[in-house]
């Protein structure tokens, strides 16, 4: 797979003009203008850049791998450094929005290189891209042509502090609209929690755990066809636990069926839900329960 040290070597990889400043890159479509349009394709590739992107097509279609994606409205999607980039069929000559490229090397020394890894937004994919209302457009846009029109200017001892000032108030924007979108987007957020209990459900009478092992959670969040990031923040908001607290709540709710048959003994219980040690079945037992599984069971018999 091909990886991309340097800002440049990836800007001149997309075909697109070569950057103003060593370390980062900014395009925005002003007034009637378009963005540049940037290679139609690409295989898997790597980089060491962030990527603040809104894109809003006039005319097409857009798909990164497998994903085709709507543009249509406007969207804001992150890429953080060595993600794995592929699009296909990503012709289009009209698209609005804004661009922008940053070496993870231009935060080193500052606050927000550490405040960017707290951003959960840098790890999901294309298709859970926030889609951002008018009004919010509007403020995204202004910040973003503060920082174009300080990527144009000389360059001089502030420069650098004003543009990361500026990428920092445009990432806490972004971080206030995403969490209005988990907010309004109940439906979506029920439907995933219900997927995801589905999913567990299958792996169970399948006999897939006992055969396979507990699967992870990005093996789950993968065949729900959503980031592992995407699919621990939004169980978190819907309903105040993780995925994974999710995922052992199930396992311990389908154990005490299965205790109550006296055929079984505590460590069949574990193998049967995929755990590959039975004392670590106990352990989580007793930490969610207060109590063991053999002294679950037997209180369930005096009753």
């Amino acid at each position: 797979m091909q990886h991309f040290k340097s800002l440049s070597a990836f800007i001149a990889y997309l075909e697109l003009p070569p950057p103003e400043h060593p370390m980062i890159s900014v395009f925005t479509a002003n007034g009637d203008g378009f963005l540049p349009c940037p290679k139609s394709s690409s295989p898997p590739i790597t980089n060491e850049c962030y990527t603040i992107s809104f894109k809003k097509l006039v005319k097409g279609d857009l798909t990164y791998g497998r994903t085709k994606y709507d543009f249509t409205n406007g969207a804001l999607f992150f890429i953080a450094p060595r993600q794995t980039l592929q699009w296909d069929d990503s012709v289009v000559d009209e698209q609005k929005g804004f661009t922008i490229n940053f070496h993870q090397d231009f935060l080193k020394g500052t606050e927000l290189a550490q405040q960017i890894k707290k951003y959960s937004f840098f790890s999901y994919s294309a298709n859970e891209a926030l889609h951002l209302s008018p009004k919010e457009e509007k403020q995204l846009e202004s910040i973003v042509e503060s920082i174009h029109a300080e990527y144009l200017n000389n360059q001089d001892e502030f420069s650098k502090d004003i543009m990361i000032s500026l990428l920092s108030t445009l990432l806490k924007y972004s971080n206030r609209f995403y969490e209005r979108q988990f907010l309004n987007r109940k439906d979506l957020s029920n439907h995933l929690l219900e997927a995801f209990n589905q999913e567990l459900m299958r792996c169970f009478d399948s006999g897939e755990l006992k055969e396979y092992g507990i699967p992870n959670i990005e093996q789950i969040a993968e065949k729900l066809g959503v980031s592992k990031r995407y699919l621990s923040d939004t169980l978190k908001k819907e309903t105040g636990k993780t995925s994974s607290e999710h995922l052992q709540r199930y396992l311990i709710d389908e154990s005490k069926n299965i205790l109550l048959n006296p055929a079984k003994t505590v460590s069949d219980v574990a193998y049967e839900l995929g755990f590959e040690y039975p004392p670590y079945f106990s352990r989580l037992f007793k930490k969610k329960e207060g109590i063991s599984p053999s002294e679950y069971r037997e209180l369930y018999r005096m009753n």
